[in-house]
C-alpha cells in the first residue's frame, strides 16, 4: 500500500497516478489524509496526558515524602483520571488507525512514469513481437480436440471428479507437463534463482502482504473452517517469506523461484475463450520473484523480462511483450508487461506470463525492508514473474506444432520429456 506520508507529500502525483489507472473512488486520498489529521491530534494529546500523567506519578511520591497527605490524594485522583483519559484516547487511536489503514488498502499503486493512461487491455502496448502472424487455421485443430484425439487430457473426467475448470492430465500429457515444469524450474535456477518449495495455503495476513486482500478476496477459495486461502500463485506464500524481515543490504538482491498448484475461482468467466486450458480453477504454474534495493529494481525487471523472452524462444512459440497501461494492471503494481503467445487454431493471443514491479507497495504492507551502509532500515522494492504458466502454454504447443503425423514438440521440451512427437 502507499505510505500515508507519500500521498501527503505528493498528493498530486498520486492523483495523477490514479488518473491514469482510470481509478474513480479518488476521494479515499482525501479520506486518508483526514484520518491521518485526526490520528495526529489524538497522538499529540495522548502523549501530552502521558506526560502530565508521568508528571503527576513523581509528585506523589514526593508529596509522601513531605508528608503532604492530602495533596498527596489529589494528585492520586488526578493520575485515576489521567489513566481513564489516556485508555480513551488509545482507544479512539487504535480505531483511527485501522480505519485509516482500511482506506489505504483500498488505494492501488500508482504506475510507473512510463505507464501510460488506459482503461482497459485494448490500450495496452506492444513493445515486441517474435514473429509475424498470417491468419491461416484452416485444417488446425484446437488444442481440446487434440488433447482428445491423443488422449493427452480428460476434461470430461475433471468435470466429474471435481467440476469443470479441473482437468485430468493423462499419460503423454502428464508427461509432457512435468516436462515443462522441470524446464522451467531448471531455467530459472541456471539465472540464479533458489528454488522454494512453499505451502498452497496462506493465511489472511499473507494475503494482505502481497495484496490479494482485500481486492480479489472474491477469487480466492477460502477453507472457513481454518480461515486459510489456497494460493492463486507461488507469488503468495514466497513474498510473504520476508513479512516482518529486515535483510541487510549485502543480501541483496534475493532471487526465488518456485513451482505450485494455482487456484482462482474465476467467477463470472464463460463463453468459448475459456473453453479448454484458456482459463482454469486449477493449474500449474513456475513463478520467480525478487527482492531489490528501489534503485536497482527497474534493471532487475528488464531482465525478468529478457528471461521469459528467453524461455519462449527456446519453446519456439510465436509471442509478443505488451506494457499493459493504467487501467489494465493489477492493483498492487507499478508496471507490469504481460507475454501472449499465438494460438494457431483459435487465431488468438494467450496470456502465458505477467511480469511487474510493485516498487514499495507490497513491502510497505508487508514490513519488509532492508539496512544499508546508513544502518537505517528502508522499504524493499518486490517484483515476481511468471516463468511459466503452464495451460496456454501447452495448448500453444499443441497447436502450433501439429502436424499429419503428431504433436512434433521443440527440440529443449523433446529432451526434457524423452519425446519428439505425440501421436
Amino acid at each position: 500500500m502507499l505510505q500515508v506520508s507519500f500521498i501527503r507529500e505528493n498528493k498530486d502525483k498520486v492523483l495523477e497516478g490514479l488518473k491514469k489507472r482510470k481509478f474513480k473512488e479518488v476521494e479515499l486520498v482525501d479520506s486518508a489524509l483526514q484520518l491521518d489529521d485526526q490520528r495526529k491530534r489524538l497522538q499529540f494529546e495522548l502523549d501530552e496526558k502521558l506526560a502530565e500523567l508521568n508528571s503527576v506519578s513523581k509528585e506523589i511520591g514526593a508529596l509522601l515524602k513531605n508528608a503532604q497527605k492530602e495533596l498527596a490524594e489529589q494528585a492520586k485522583s488526578r493520575t485515576a483520571d489521567l489513566k481513564n483519559a489516556t485508555q480513551s484516547l488509545k482507544s479512539q487511536l487504535e480505531e483511527i488507525e485501522e480505519n485509516l489503514l482500511q482506506v489505504l488498502y483500498l488505494i492501488p499503486n500508482i504506475p510507473a512514469p512510463i505507464v501510460k493512461e488506459g482503461g482497459g487491455a485494448e490500450e495496452n502496448e506492444i513493445v515486441f513481437q517474435s514473429h509475424e502472424i498470417a491468419l491461416n487455421s484452416t485444417g488446425l485443430l484446437p488444442h481440446w480436440e487434440l488433447a482428445k484425439k491423443y488422449n493427452l487430457i480428460d476434461f470430461e473426467l475433471g468435470v466429474k471428479i471435481a467440476g469443470a475448470g479441473f482437468p485430468v492430465y493423462l499419460g503423454k500429457g502428464a508427461r509432457l507437463q512435468r516436462a515443462l515444469v522441470q524446464y522451467f524450474l531448471d531455467k530459472n535456477v541456471d539465472a540464479g534463482y533458489q528454488e522454494v518449495n512453499p505451502p498452497h495455503v496462506v493465511n489472511e495476513a499473507s494475503g494482505y502482504g502481497t495484496g490479494q486482500l482485500p481486492d480479489k478476496e472474491g477469487q480466492m477459495y477460502h477453507v472457513g473452517m481454518d480461515d486459510l486461502y489456497l494460493i492463486p500463485t507461488a507469488e503468495v506464500p514466497v513474498t510473504n517469506i520476508y513479512r516482518n524481515v529486515i535483510v541487510e543490504e549485502n543480501q541483496l538482491p534475493i532471487k526465488n523461484t518456485a513451482f505450485s498448484q494455482c487456484y482462482r475461482r474465476e467467477a463470472g468467466s464463460y463463453g468459448a475463450h475459456v473453453r479448454g486450458l484458456n482459463r482454469l480453477h486449477q493449474f500449474e504454474k513456475v513463478e520467480i520473484v525478487r527482492i531489490e534495493k528501489p534503485e536497482d529494481s527497474y534493471e532487475a525487471l528488464d531482465e525478468m523480462v529478457e528471461h521469459v523472452k528467453e524461455i519462449l524462444n527456446e519453446l519456439e512459440l510465436p509471442y509478443r511483450v505488451l506494457r499493459l497501461c493504467g487501467g489494465d494492471m493489477g492493483f498492487t503494481s507499478a508496471l507490469t508487461y504481460d507475454f501472449e503467445v499465438w494460438s494457431a487454431a483459435q487465431e488468438r493471443w494467450l496470456e502465458v506470463s505477467s511480469v511487474s514491479n510493485f516498487e514499495t507497495y507490497q513491502a510497505n504492507r508487508l514490513k519488509c525492508r532492508y539496512k544499508g551502509s546508513e544502518k537505517k532500515a528502508q522499504l524493499v522494492h518486490t517484483l515476481n514473474g511468471s516463468a511459466m504458466a503452464l495451460p496456454r502454454i501447452m495448448a500453444a504447443l499443441l497447436e502450433n506444432n501439429q502436424s499429419p503425423e503428431g504433436i512434433v514438440l521443440p527440440n529443449k521440451i523433446a529432451r526434457y520429456a524423452g519425446m519428439e512427437i505425440i501421436n
